[in-house]
């Protein structure tokens, strides 16, 4: 004689192996992403609000941007760990230095101040 599965136990074993399949997925995503954040600081060291930082794809060439809040900060998510960048900061006329984010750098949070020199 032959033994029919619920279909109620059918569903939930679908599901369960769906949501391992996404949870897989999605650590896998992590270990491919990382976020940039810091902090934008003016020639003499204090922060500054409304700084635009400027993130470079160096692969694609697609810039991503960013202006920085109250107190100096910024963050870019959702990037390549296999993708280099540049990144760099401007705020009335001064900037900062370019800085490479290297795809040898680990971790999934990398952390870049920048300081803006002074105007010319």
């Amino acid at each position: 004689m032959t033994k029919l599965i619920p279909l109620w136990a059918l569903a939930a074993a679908l599901l369960l192996c769906q949501s391992s399949a996404i949870a897989d997925k999605k650590d896998k995503e992590d270990l491919n992403t990382r976020s940039v954040e810091g902090v934008v600081t003016d020639a003499d060291g204090n922060y500054v609000a409304g700084a635009a930082v400027h993130l470079e794809n160096t692969k694609t060439l697609q810039v991503r941007s960013y202006i920085t809040k109250e107190d100096g900060s910024y963050v870019f998510h959702g990037l390549s760990s296999n993708v280099e960048y540049e990144l760099k900061a401007e705020h009335q006329g001064a900037t900062s230095d370019t800085k490479r984010i290297s795809v040898f750098v680990t971790g999934s949070k990398v952390v870049r101040n920048l300081q803006l020199n002074k105007k010319k």
